[in-house]
């Protein structure tokens, strides 16, 4: 029998080679030669690749025989995810390769904002000799807030306890039991502004997250706050920035990751109280073997059938066909209970009713955890890591099933107890022959709502011209509504609206909606494609 074909189509190190082992005909391939790949994945069982490849859909549909794409590196930007699930071709990455790498890379920011060590080194290499000039700080006794206690945040938490500071985090879903264990103490992102000497950021980019810190936190900070971000770029609002480090409002910035890479024509380019690296974060030696072994062994895992912990699109072990489709609906599921919970999680119950449960569901336990904790975690989210990111918040997960579903096919819900005990749950099933995706309840609110990108929900009291309301505003913002829907228990009582709209939300417009229609909950929810 010939060996199943493993393309290699970037420079990958030596180690990754041998961990792949005999067992492959192994072959390479200049990935960004975009007709040489194209011909060279025609009978590749597997494909190898770092930044530069693009496997997009083109790329895919070439690979006939191809079962699985390993990224050896964190980010997928370079691979058509939806595409290879389509296909059914597992995408497998190495989510923990350059945890270390970047959690040093963040402290080595602070460390040279403090002691302004890139100025300085430039100006001894011109000639100079200015002591006077590059006085520093000290990070003892400092107030250090970090932004995010994912894998990466909890890293350089440890790593700045040594150094004598104050910790102090803001991650609205991290239980406070787990902040005291790290020494960490949980505030609002308000009061991280307003206290912090120091900030650095391990968050992921979403939605919600993107320009998180813009110019209204800047006008709470100290004029001596330093702030670096070598998480994902636009957490930071660039121009807000710029103003707050170009008026003197804050003392300092370092960005390893930047809104378009590379920032060429950036105006933060010419500030004198600006560090910058180009997105250097897994730029190390030992991250970058790491990738290249984990995804090796991924590889050798996928092509022998077992369980692969990396892979982000697919589970392990056979999926049954009806089983399938529930799985991105799942997914998404996740996601809008994520941007609905207002505090962190307790418990969470993963509910399948239906015929459906006649075969094995426990992927879509998976597949709601990983949608969940791709909204709040920093971390590369798996269907293998999903539930130990569950148990080190210490929630309690459960998979429950019934046969009987009384009014639709298949139902399947997501139910969860927070924090500050309130409860919340969101439910969908796939409809008709296309297997459309539908939200079919909200917090005991029955609603029957296509699955979009772009979602609002609203919840306030029932009574006349509230439509009218909201649909002005909207309509003057030139947000289209592409669809709506009102549900309520009793006339006069709590009323849940959900609308569809073609364009997220302006964040000032949602609050101005709030306080016009007097909304108990308000909510901009936009669905990311994993």
């Amino acid at each position: 029998m010939p060996k199943p074909v493993v393309l290699i189509a970037e420079e990958l190190s030596p180690a990754t080679v041998d961990a792949l082992g005999p067992d492959f005909d192994i072959r390479q391939v200049d990935g960004t030669d975009r007709a040489a790949l194209l011909a060279a994945l025609a009978d590749a069982s597997a494909v190898l690749i770092r930044s530069a490849t693009q496997m997009d859909a083109e790329a895919i549909a070439a690979g006939t025989a191809l079962k699985v794409i390993a990224r050896a590196g964190v980010g997928l930007d370079n691979v058509d995810v939806p595409a290879a699930t389509t296909a059914g071709v597992m995408v497998v990455n190495a989510p923990t390769s350059n945890v270390i790498s970047a959690a040093e890379l963040a402290i080595a920011h602070l460390l040279s904002l403090a002691r302004h060590v890139p100025d300085a080194n430039a100006s001894m290499k011109a000639g100079e000799w200015k002591r006077s000039k590059f006085t520093g700080v000290e990070l003892y006794e400092k107030t250090v807030g970090v932004v995010g206690l994912g894998r990466i945040g909890v890293l350089v938490a440890q790593r700045l306890a040594a150094f004598g500071v104050e910790l102090i985090a803001y991650d609205p879903y991290v239980p406070p039991a787990r902040a005291q264990q790290l020494g960490v103490t949980l505030v609002t992102l308000d009061e991280l502004m307003q206290r912090s000497d120091f900030i650095t950021i391990h968050i992921p980019k979403t939605p919600e997250t993107t320009n998180l810190i813009g110019a209204a936190q800047f006008a709470m900070a100290k004029p001596t706050l330093r702030i670096v971000n070598a998480s994902r770029g636009g957490i930071i609002d660039e121009d807000a920035l710029r103003e707050a480090l170009a008026t003197g409002q804050i003392a300092g910035a370092g960005l390893d990751v930047f809104v378009h890479e590379p920032p060429v024509g950036s105006p933060l380019l010419d500030l004198p109280t600006i560090q910058l690296t180009p997105h250097l974060g897994a730029s190390t030696d030992e991250a970058q073997e790491k990738a290249g072994v984990s995804v090796a062994k991924s590889v050798r895992l996928a092509l022998d059938g077992e369980l692969v912990p990396d892979a982000v699109n697919v589970a392990g072990g056979v999926i049954d066909p009806t089983v399938r489709p529930g799985i991105p609906l799942m997914e998404k599921l996740g996601q809008v209970f994520a941007a609905l919970a207002d505090a962190s999680f307790a418990s969470i119950d993963v509910e399948v009713r239906g015929e459906i449960v006649a075969h094995d569901v426990n992927v879509l336990k998976l597949a709601a955890l990983k949608g969940i904790f791709s909204r709040i975690s920093s971390e590369q989210v798996s269907y293998v890591n999903a539930p130990l990111l569950a148990e080190q918040r210490g929630v309690a997960v459960r998979l429950l099933t019934e046969a009987t579903s009384e009014e639709y096919r298949n139902l399947l819900t997501i139910r969860g107890s927070l924090s500050d005990g309130t409860q919340l749950s969101v439910s969908g099933t796939l409809v008709g022959a296309k297997q459309v995706e539908k939200i079919v309840e909200i917090n005991g609110y029955d609603v029957e709502v296509p699955m979009a990108q772009h979602f609002i929900v609203m919840i306030y009291t029932d009574r006349p011209g509230i439509v009218a309301i909201y649909g002005k505003e909207f309509g003057e913002a030139s947000i289209n509504i592409a669809g709506m829907q009102i549900a309520r228990r009793t006339a006069g009582g709590q009323a849940l609206s959900v609308l569809t709209v073609d364009s997220r939300v302006p964040d000032e417009l949602l609050e101005r909606v709030r306080t016009a229609i007097d909304a108990t909950v308000m909510r901009e929810i936009t669905i990311v494609e994993q």
